[in-house]
């Protein structure tokens, strides 16, 4: 079997600038998410959309906006889902140096150069801080030249003086980002992404990369810092929380639509992985709503 390569992705600024900016205003049709990672910093902001996300060890579910800033080197899938009305999504990419080597070490940029380090495991910003710099961060992609780069200066700035925001990979969590684990990595979540509703036996997903099952076992361990069931129930959990939202199923069905086929399974695996119950979060979800 072939193993696809595309992994270390490589990105190029228009000619003339070292800052790439793109904003996308329509929902383009469901994005195949892949596996990959660059040395650039990326900057994510969606005003209206909603999504799965996978930065390195962490997976969730977005509903409505959001902005992320993944760190270099940090693996990533794709994000939204789709946009929806009047939404729209812009990344940012730039080089942690971009400004030459010693830039960011001086002492008044002491903010940022810890924003780049904290950003190596994902950060999640909060409403407050998406209020305050989301405007300024679709307004980059007008800006050319000098003012392109202040203004992602004091978009930085913001972010490294917010206090507003989670860490998504916060166990001190490194990926094992080889480029040619990558493409084996793309390969398995793939899979997973298409199938996670039904029973995917380990023969099946070892078979895909074509190694035996202890040691795809091995290595799935090695590489992702969980087992492959768990990584499958993740799948599920993060569905589940996108039709507890989205839909007016009944709780058992979610379970059952999600892969599950025993519900207090589904509800153990749902209240670790949430911290609450499938109940409780949907109730939650009204009173938020309302």
């Amino acid at each position: 079997m072939s193993i696809r390569k595309p992994t270390l992705e490589k990105i190029s600024p228009e000619f003339g600038s070292s800052i790439k900016v793109m904003k996308q205003e329509a929902y383009m049709g469901e994005k195949k998410p892949f596996w990959h990672f660059h040395p650039e910093v990326e900057l994510v902001y969606v005003n209206k959309g909603k999504g799965k996300r996978h930065i390195g060890n962490h997976l969730s579910y977005f509903n409505n906006s959001q902005l992320i800033l993944i760190g270099a080197n940090l693996p990533h899938n794709g994000f939204t889902d789709r946009l929806t009305i009047n939404g729209s999504e812009t990344i940012v990419q730039f080089r942690p140096e971009f400004l030459g080597d010693y830039f960011f070490n001086v002492p008044e940029m002491e903010g940022i150069s810890n924003l780049f380090e904290r950003s190596k495991s994902g950060i999640l910003f909060g409403v407050k801080t998406k209020q305050k710099i989301g405007k300024k961060i679709e307004k980059l992609s007008e800006k050319e030249g000098f003012k392109k780069i202040l203004v992602l200066l004091e978009i930085l700035h913001g972010l490294a003086k917010s206090e507003d925001y989670t860490i998504l990979n916060a166990d001190g969590f490194a990926f094992e980002a080889e480029p040619q684990d990558s493409a084996r990595i793309d390969i398995i979540f793939k899979y997973v992404n298409q199938n996670f509703t039904q029973h995917i036996t380990l023969d099946e997903i070892a078979d895909k990369v074509s190694m035996t099952v202890p040691a795809f076992c091995r290595y799935f361990k090695k590489v992702t810092g969980k087992t492959f069931t768990k990584l499958v129930n993740e799948y599920r959990v993060v569905h589940a929380t996108k039709l507890l939202s989205e839909s007016q199923m009944s709780i058992a069905d979610v379970s059952y639509e999600c892969g599950f086929n025993n519900f207090s399974h589904f509800n153990k695996l749902f209240k670790e992985f949430t911290g609450k119950s499938a109940s409780k979060y949907r109730g939650e979800l009204k009173l938020m709503v309302h």
